[in-house]
């Protein structure tokens, strides 16, 4: 099996070149970035499939490289923050970071961490999942090995890693009224703390793309005190 390939985006090598060695020990590839201009072209020239990104670097910061990823269908993205930053951490979840661990941090820590986002990602080991499934819903065709999802006129559509666990999450339990733990729990995996907005931020996001009318959404309604409900009939393929 391919070792996943992690890419630190980090401009302090005093942080990024030992924390890329640790990584190498714990049987993952490596790829190092200073600034957001050498992580666009490492993306473009490698297969990446997580980016450990500093929010604070001169010239583009990390937030607009997470945005830009999260719109594009990128790779899932863990924050590297300062203690403190709890509004960019906010920020960073509520664009489609998938976490965040606030420096100076535990290296055993962020590499429990990037395990459970990978285990969350089908294809970050380059194998399909198991059971991957075709669904079809409202004229949308998403495709669970590939990550993709078409539109009725069978147009891919990028959706980030948090946007796409977020609708597979949708259309595996349509019909069924999901509260922000639940969708907190079956997104991310952890407490979702005072960052459960984040859910509704990618809901948010999430209708932008599916809904005819996001101001007026059929597909995924909100259920005032409960949380949220796929209503769309959705058929295996």
């Amino acid at each position: 099996m391919a070792k996943p390939h992690i890419l630190i985006v980090d401009d302090e090598p005093s942080i990024r070149e030992p924390l890329a060695k640790y990584l190498d020990k714990q049987g993952l590839r490596v790829s190092e970035a200073e600034n957001a201009s050498l992580a666009r072209s490492a993306l473009l020239s490698y297969n990446i499939d997580l980016v450990l990104l500093d929010i604070m670097m001169p010239g583009e910061d990390g937030l607009s490289l997470c945005r830009h990823l999260a719109a594009n269908g990128g790779p899932p993205v863990i924050l590297l923050t300062a203690k403190g930053e709890e509004m960019d951490r906010v920020v960073g979840l509520e664009i489609g970071a998938d976490d965040y661990v606030a420096k100076p941090f535990s290296p055993r820590e962020l590499v429990a961490r990037i395990r459970t986002v990978l285990r969350r990602i089908p294809n970050s080991s380059g194998k399909p999942a198991a059971s991957a499934q075709n669904y079809a819903f409202a004229g949308w065709t998403l495709k669970t090995a590939e990550q993709s999802l078409f539109d009725p006129e069978g147009v891919l559509v990028p959706l980030s890693s948090g946007e796409y666990r977020l609708l597979e999450v949708f259309v595996e339990r349509s019909g069924h009224v999901l509260d922000r733990d639940q969708l907190l729990d079956l997104t991310k995996g952890r407490e979702g703390g005072p960052f459960d907005r984040a859910i509704d931020n990618a809901v948010s996001r999430l209708r932008r793309k599916i809904e005819t009318d996001p101001r007026k959404p059929e597909i995924i309604k909100t259920i005032w005190g409960g949380g949220y409900r796929f209503t769309a009939e959705v058929k295996e393929l």
